[in-house]
């Protein structure tokens, strides 16, 4: 598997919030994650550092070749667990940083499975001949679109789009959401922030991924988003064959 990523400020914020974080483990499975920080300039900067960083160094101090889906899935969750009990403890301790967090979304590639582990908005899509939303935003607008009071299309352009309820950081616990899947042939997935899934069509993601070479990717994907408004940092990591 191949992984190519890029962050960007993107035309109109100050400062770059999103950090992610890629590797390659022992037997030659791949992890990625995508972390969109919030808090002030300075606290969402911290917050997804630390939660990248964290993240990281827990997935490659515990993988072992011989896990399967199930022990992935653990670890991925404590390796979350862990990040948002440091970034939690650090805003405890600099007033300077008190409500910080961050969104993380995380995969572990092995074997042709994926295990996408989520807290907040930043999304996995798996992209073949269609692409398909994995994650389920844990935000304002997604509430109001489950329950029926506000379509999709409307979510776009709510006020309240960037709300979101869950994230790692703020409560001393989190919940993780995990699933597995299984990638078939010319498969792909894209992890990225809100600054990419809010300033682009699905349609238009898709036809980057149809049109460009793996690598060139993730910049493609970056001038989509600026060019549909760039009103956010954008940060897109691509895992492929």
């Amino acid at each position: 598997m191949q992984i190519y990523g890029k962050t960007d400020k993107g035309p109109i914020r100050h400062s770059n919030q999103d950090a992610f974080v890629t590797g390659t483990l022992t037997d030659g499975a791949v992890y990625a994650a995508v972390c969109d920080g919030m808090g002030g300039a300075n606290g969402g900067n911290i917050a997804s550092e630390t939660a990248a960083r964290c993240i990281s160094e827990y997935i490659r101090s515990s993988y072992r070749p011989t896990m399967d889906g199930f022990d992935i899935e653990k670890m991925l969750k404590n390796a979350i667990v862990s990040a948002n009990i440091e970034i939690y403890d650090l805003s405890l301790k600099r007033e300077d940083l008190s409500g910080m967090g961050t969104t993380v979304v995380a995969v572990v590639v092995k074997n042709g499975n994926a295990v996408i582990a989520h807290v907040g908005d930043s999304r996995a899509y798996l992209i073949n001949e269609k692409i398909t939303q994995l994650t389920r935003d844990h935000s304002v607008v997604q509430g109001l679109v489950e329950s029926g009071k506000i379509s999709a299309q409307d979510a776009k352009f709510h006020p309240r789009k960037n709300v979101i309820t869950r994230a790692l950081g703020v409560e001393e616990n989190v919940i993780v959401d995990c699933d597995e899947i299984t990638l078939g042939e010319d498969s792909s997935l894209l992890l990225c922030t809100d600054g990419m899934s809010g300033y682009a069509d699905e349609s238009d993601i898709l036809e980057v991924f149809k049109m460009s070479e793996a690598e060139k990717i993730p910049e493609a994907l970056t001038a989509l988003a600026i060019a549909g408004g760039g009103g956010d940092n954008i940060t897109v990591v691509v895992v492929t064959e």
